[in-house]
């Protein structure tokens, strides 16, 4: 499995435990963009990480497969799938920082005539 394709799952992961976390008739929708992940590691039959079978409530040696199952399974039957924001206000996503950031001034010093 491509590194890329790992590190990517992991980070959905992570946002699906804090997504549980919430309690159900709070819980937004599952992000579609859980999709590209999963369906990356799909085929994969390579073990997931001890944590992440804690955390995503699998048994020790579930697959990315069985991983991808539980994800998909999640996102099954949504007609509404949340904003990248809307989703972010219940769920700290682990790049929020990232989405998070204010303009800065500029610095046009460099360019003065």
């Amino acid at each position: 499995m491509h590194p890329a394709a790992r590190l990517q799952f992991e980070r959905v992961v992570d946002e699906y435990a804090k997504w549980r976390a919430i309690p159900e008739a709070e819980r937004p929708p599952a992000p579609a963009w859980w999709w590209g992940p999963a369906l990356d590691v799909r085929d994969s039959s390579a073990a997931l990480t001890p944590p992440s079978c804690r955390r995503l409530g699998l048994s020790a040696g579930a697959t990315y497969a069985d991983a991808t199952k539980l994800l998909l399974d999640a996102m099954s039957g949504q007609t509404v799938v949340p904003w990248p924001y809307d989703f972010s206000r219940k769920v700290a996503s682990t790049d929020s920082d990232v989405r998070d950031l204010h303009p800065q001034p500029s610095d046009d010093s460099a360019f003065q005539a």
